[in-house]
């Protein structure tokens, strides 16, 4: 099993900055994807960026040129920093892990962590 723990929300003004971490802990080796993802209230969860054990990186359209995922297998820790934010990217930021076949290819979610940026 996997736990995922996340940190790093919080209020910025509009053009600010954060930096979200996930822990993975548990039988990390096992994870092969992790991604961060928001839901805004009345929205569906959407993929922000992604990024692979190898090191792929993918991103979606409103996160691409202002956030930069990486990841430290070593450490079992992916962030998120997030940079010239706008009010609509209020939402809750929840990690995501896929595991492998020694997890039995299953899913892991954080808790979630709020940002909340003002105009």
């Amino acid at each position: 099993q996997v736990q995922l723990v996340e940190s790093g929300g919080g209020l910025v003004q509009a053009g600010g900055s954060l930096r979200l971490s996930c822990a993975a802990s548990g039988s990390t080796s096992g994870i092969i994807v992790m991604n961060w993802y928001r839901q805004a209230p009345g929205k569906q969860r959407e993929l922000v960026a992604g990024i692979s054990r190898s090191g792929t990186i993918n991103y979606a359209d409103s996160a691409k040129g202002r956030f930069t995922i990486s990841r430290d297998n070593a450490k079992n820790t992916v962030w998120l920093q997030m940079s010239s934010l706008r009010p609509q990217d209020t939402a809750v930021y929840l990690c995501y892990a896929k595991g492998g076949p020694s997890l039995s290819w299953n899913e892991y979610w954080g808790q979630g962590t709020q940002v909340t940026v003002s105009s």
